[in-house]
């Protein structure tokens, strides 16, 4: 990880919000701002709503820089968070508006945990935790590897997933359900 992007930076670029100095936020946009709209992509799967997340997210760090506390994990994992959490947060009050249904909900659920995982391994670099996150998905059958990687980096629902590996809907959701618990195995 290059010195640009250390935790330190974020945690002074942090401090600089909190302190109202502008040119700070500029530079937390620049440096991450395409990286959180593709987070947020995968969850709202809309980008003009991930758009429009982004942005309330970096009002909400601007407004809120003041609150992180370092101790609770590093300055780029809070960042994430905030626009997480409103990604989420829209998806569950439009699915309230819209009615989910029990795929969408599973798959938001899941995203919940994977957002859990992020916080508690935020100490980590992001270097150290793809390396091991791409390590426990080499181990693990590749049907179920597939499914996940169908599922979180393409974005599929069960169904889509189904049809691309011409398996069952139920054995689908039996292996990313499989997958998800060795995956959590072998993180902690």
């Amino acid at each position: 990880m290059s010195t640009e992007t250390t935790d330190t930076d974020y945690r002074a670029l942090l401090a600089a919000c909190a302190r109202g100095e502008r040119s700070a936020l500029h530079r937390l946009y620049e440096r991450e701002g395409s990286r959180l709209l593709g987070v947020v992509m995968r969850i709202v799967r809309d980008h003009a709503l991930a758009e429009d997340i982004v942005h309330d997210a970096l009002i909400n760090i601007w407004l809120r820089a003041g609150s992180f506390d370092a101790a609770r994990g590093s300055a780029r994992g809070w960042i994430y968070s905030v626009a997480r959490h409103l990604a989420l947060n829209t998806v569950r009050n439009r699915g309230r508006e819209l009615g989910l249904d029990p795929e969408q909900a599973e798959r938001m659920e899941a995203h919940h945990s994977f957002e859990h995982w992020l916080q508690r391994r935020d100490e980590t670099s992001w270097e150290e935790c793809g390396a091991r996150v791409e390590l426990c998905l080499e181990q693990l059958e590749p049907e179920r590897r597939n499914c996940i990687l169908h599922a979180y980096m393409d974005g599929c629902t069960h169904h889509e997933i189904a049809g691309r590996m011409g398996a069952p809907l139920g054995t689908i959701k039996a292996w990313i359900r499989r997958g998800l618990a060795a995956l959590r195995e072998c993180m902690t």
